[in-house]
C-alpha cells in the first residue's frame, strides 16, 4: 500500500496494485491484521477496477451511438 490514494490511481495501477495484493495474501507467512487490511484494500482496489471499466465501457457506446452503430455492452469478466 504505496500510500497513492485509489481513486487517485489509473486502472493499469490499480490492476498491479490489485496483483501485488494477492500475492501478498497468498503467502503463508502474513499475519492476520495484516491480511485483514490488505483483503480491505484489494476490496477497494478491486472496486475502482471495475469503476473504471464500466466508465470505459459506457464511453464506448456513447462513440458506437453516435455512429449509429449497436449500443449494449458485455461487462468485462472476471471483475
Amino acid at each position: 500500500m504505496n500510500g497513492r490514494a485509489v481513486a487517485e490511481m489509473t486502472f493499469e495501477e490499480a490492476m498491479a496494485a490489485l496483483e501485488e495484493v494477492v500475492q501478498k495474501l497468498e503467502r503463508a507467512d502474513v499475519p492476520l491484521e495484516e491480511s485483514i487490511a490488505l483483503y480491505e484494500h484489494g476490496a477497494e482496489l478491486r472496486a475502482h477496477c471495475e469503476a473504471r471499466l464500466r466508465q470505459a465501457e459506457e464511453r464506448v457506446e456513447l462513440i458506437r451511438a453516435r455512429e449509429g452503430r449497436a449500443v449494449g455492452s458485455v461487462p468485462a469478466e472476471g471483475m
